[in-house]
């Protein structure tokens, strides 16, 4: 009785580690820039938690450049007009929204936007 074999032929297998290669290459641009926005979420959730009473919106600004430097954001990452602080009646929200764009390969950029909203505790000042 002859017996048939199965299996992935080697051509099958270059194609399958191709695909796998390319994904994997895309990750590993993606990633860090995900992993910077993780890092300007903590810093603004620190912010969030702390005492904003009397202070200006520099005051803010130096406030979370610091605290994402402690994070490992690159400064060019986000400049100063992205953070900006939003008041609905009595309440502050600390917004930051940035764009970062990221060679892929020859001509292909991703353009990755984030965004995000904090509600601040305290009255802030002019």
């Amino acid at each position: 009785m002859k017996s048939k074999q199965s299996g992935i032929t080697l051509i099958g297998f270059l194609v399958v580690l191709i695909v796998v290669c390319f994904f994997g290459f895309m990750a590993m641009k993606l990633i860090p820039a995900y992993t910077e926005f993780m890092g300007v979420n903590k810093a603004m959730n620190d912010i969030a938690t702390g005492s904003m009473e009397g202070k200006t919106l520099d005051d803010v600004r130096r406030d979370l450049a610091k605290k994402m430097d402690f994070q490992y954001v690159d400064d060019a990452t986000i400049k100063p007009k992205d953070i900006t602080i939003k008041r609905e009646g009595n309440a502050a929200q600390l917004h930051v929204t940035y764009d970062k764009r990221i060679p892929f390969m020859y001509n292909i950029d991703f353009l990755l936007h984030f965004e995000k909203s904090v509600a601040l505790q305290g009255n802030i000042g002019g």
